[in-house]
């Protein structure tokens, strides 16, 4: 009977799918929606065209709000807090952006000195999330730095009153929905064609982590797997087993593993006449072969 080996698929997949890619290209729209008004449009001789901010207002509801909300409880659904947190304080983000524009709109304005104080908590916040997303891929450490200048920007014109500063917020702005889209690509489109169709390069920080070396015992499969395609259920000399895994990965004793994999049901081990203890030849039972296949080769993958 074939059984079919799951490793600790409750630990990689949550209630939901994968929930990033729906908030950002909800980023990206509202980054877009926003990049008119960033570059001047909206005011005319001084005066507010009301119907640009109030649709502007309208598209960070639902593309900002929206589906950072529902992306954030998707993540926390998921277990992931690290994307539930960010999101979910980014929709409340988006709520404010959103309710800013509508006050625009028809002329009720809020207290700009609150809304610089929550923007130099925000900074802050924005720092060290950007380290922490360095330790996931290049691509998302530029995506907060990204954020980073912008806010830079505009906690500058905000103290400054400078409107020089509207510029590189307008710049910034384009940049991000830009980063926001290929990540979002990337998450959708990299699974389906199997491929990096939208690289988001390697972490920039490496966390420090004890982890289990697969790499002798998947040595041991690989070799035992060749030899057993070429002459079936025909023993190898365990000597020549340990030349091949020493070869690949240095380690030269493995017998602590064949005994192991012999327990485990994955190996038919033969012991010297002489000396019931020394292992004489190997090869993997019909279980071993179809682990290496489920494992390495995702025969059950289609």
């Amino acid at each position: 009977m074939i059984k079919k080996v799951d490793l600790g698929s409750s630990l990689h997949h949550g209630v939901f799918g994968n929930p990033a890619p729906l908030g950002l290209f909800g980023l990206a729209i509202s980054c877009a929606v926003l990049t008119p008004t960033a570059f001047g449009y909206g005011i005319a001789d001084g005066k507010i065209m009301a119907p640009a901010f109030a649709t502007t207002g309208i598209f960070l509801l639902f593309f900002g709000f929206a589906s950072h909300l529902l992306t954030g409880i998707m993540d926390f659904a998921n277990k992931n807090t690290y994307g539930g947190t960010i999101f979910t304080a980014f929709a409340f983000n988006w709520m404010i952006t959103a309710i800013t524009y509508f006050s625009i709109a028809y002329n009720y304005h809020i207290d700009h000195n609150i809304v610089l104080a929550s923007e130099i908590v925000m900074m802050v916040v924005f720092v060290f999330l950007t380290y922490g997303f360095g330790f996931f891929s290049k691509v998302l450490f530029l995506f907060l730095l990204d954020i980073d200048l912008l806010y830079i920007c505009k906690l500058l014109k905000a103290f400054t009153g400078n409107g020089a500063f509207n510029l590189p917020i307008g710049i910034f702005t384009v940049l991000l929905g830009l980063i926001g889209l290929w990540l979002a690509l990337a998450g959708l489109m990299n699974p389906v064609t199997g491929r990096e169709l939208f690289s988001v390069g390697k972490p920039m920080f490496y966390a420090p982590k004890k982890t289990f070396s697969f790499s002798v015992r998947r040595s041991i499969f690989e070799t035992l797997y060749r030899h057993w395609t070429i002459h079936a259920f025909e023993e190898m000399a365990v000597d020549k087993l340990e030349e091949a895994v020493k070869s690949a990965t240095a380690i030269e004793n493995i017998t602590p593993e064949l005994y192991y994999l012999m327990e485990y049901g994955s190996l038919y081990v033969t012991f010297q006449e002489k000396d019931s203890a020394i292992i004489k030849s190997v090869r993997l039972t019909s279980g071993g072969i179809d682990l290496y296949e489920q494992l390495i080769l995702k025969k059950y993958e289609f």
